[in-house]
């Protein structure tokens, strides 16, 4: 994120806590109001009631919650992903594929990342051939070609960087080995699995550019690179080689689970990690209003232990604009500090700019979602 030259003057006024999070005055609820995402100047207000317990939710910036596996049609062809949200910067489909695509692929409009979310099997790109399974991102830079072959039916989450490139966050004074180590990221390989796959076939290339496909014919297949060299080609990242940052006695803002950053957009991964144990400590997310982004999160495993209801394979997407935070029970068990750890998995989408929902997620969508908020 740019440094800004914000208005800043931190005051306190009236009964408040000492530390963000953490020992909040009896009674009372926290709320943080900030700007930038967790990147900005920030204020914390402490209200006497829950900021979440409102009474009804009409209106279209009411948070929505879909089912993104349900919405999923099963293709062979990744341009053809069913699209779930999406602005100018970033467009979010979901993906099924069970069998060998005939045809190789090029996303000439942005960078491409496919998490996958459940199958496994193989990925033949200009690079050489990976190896893929469940809970792998793939980062295909733009204008890569590529195809999968499927072992297992395959789904995946494809979020496009559009007209952008992805890059690694920033660590600052975690050091460059924190969150992943950069050795973790796996690149293709030249080996006997992809030198098999170059036949003298006829081959496709189909290309999108500004949204049109176009098709390329090869009386041969393109993938018969025998080397290359560089510091650009695609990488793969498991969730399980990602160490969360995490705090004893503060619960610390989702920004510092970053895992790949674009221009207008941010992605990143809840992992299993120890819950704070501190006894004054926040033990679930904070109420707050992010108002500078829309907030996508794409479930993928396990139990969410600030949401109700919500199953692998969901997605619930928080437009910008209100204050939203743990559910009332999630909020309940936190206080009792019922668990230790945390096993949830999910994939975390911030947008600088206002997304769209696409048809098929409004199909699948749980309308009663904005109500799981009202106090039980």
């Amino acid at each position: 994120m740019s440094s800004r030259n914000w208005i800043e003057f931190p005051r306190v006024e009236g009964e408040t806590s000492h530390q963000a999070h953490a020992d909040l005055p009896a009674g009372t609820y926290e709320r943080e109001i900030g700007r930038d995402g967790f990147f900005g100047p920030a204020t914390h207000i402490y209200h006497r009631h829950m900021p979440t317990g409102w009474s009804s939710f009409e209106g279209p910036l009411r948070p929505r919650a879909f089912d993104a596996k349900a919405a999923a049609a099963r293709s062979s062809e990744p341009f053809k992903a069913v699209p779930l949200l999406g602005n100018a910067s970033c467009q979010i489909s979901i993906w099924s594929c069970a069998e060998a695509m005939p045809h190789l692929v090029r996303d000439a409009d942005g960078d491409l990342l496919l998490f996958i979310h459940e199958g496994a099997g193989d990925l033949f790109c200009d690079f050489g051939h990976l190896a893929y399974h469940e809970g792998d991102y793939i980062v295909l830079p733009r204008g890569t070609m590529w195809r999968l072959e499927p072992a297992s039916a395959t789904i995946a989450l494809l979020i496009e960087a559009t007209n952008g490139s992805y890059r690694l966050p920033e660590r600052g004074i975690l050091g460059p080995h924190a969150i992943f180590d950069p050795a973790a990221l796996e690149t293709p390989r030249l080996d006997e699995t992809f030198r098999a796959q170059a036949d003298e076939r006829e081959w496709r290339v189909r290309v999108k550019r500004r949204g049109a496909i176009s098709t390329v014919t090869y009386p041969f297949n393109p993938l018969d690179a025998v080397g290359w060299k560089g510091n650009l080609c695609a990488v793969k990242l498991n969730w399980r080689d990602i160490r969360p940052v995490m705090s004893h006695r503060y619960h610390i803002p989702p920004s510092v689970h970053s895992t790949f950053v674009a221009d207008r957009f941010v992605v990143c991964t809840f992992v299993p990690r120890p819950i704070e144990s501190d006894p004054g400590a926040l033990k679930v997310p904070f109420f707050h209003s992010n108002d500078d982004f829309d907030e996508v999160i794409f479930y993928h495993a396990g139990e969410f232990f600030s949401r109700d209801n919500i199953r692998p394979g969901m997605v619930t997407w928080h437009p910008n604009g209100f204050t939203h935070g743990p559910h009332p029970k999630a909020f309940a068990a936190g206080a009792r500090a019922a668990k230790t750890m945390t096993d949830e998995v999910a994939v975390m989408i911030d947008t600088r700019d206002p997304l769209d929902m696409g048809e098929a997620a409004q199909a699948t969508e749980d309308r009663g979602y904005a109500d799981s908020w009202k106090p039980k």
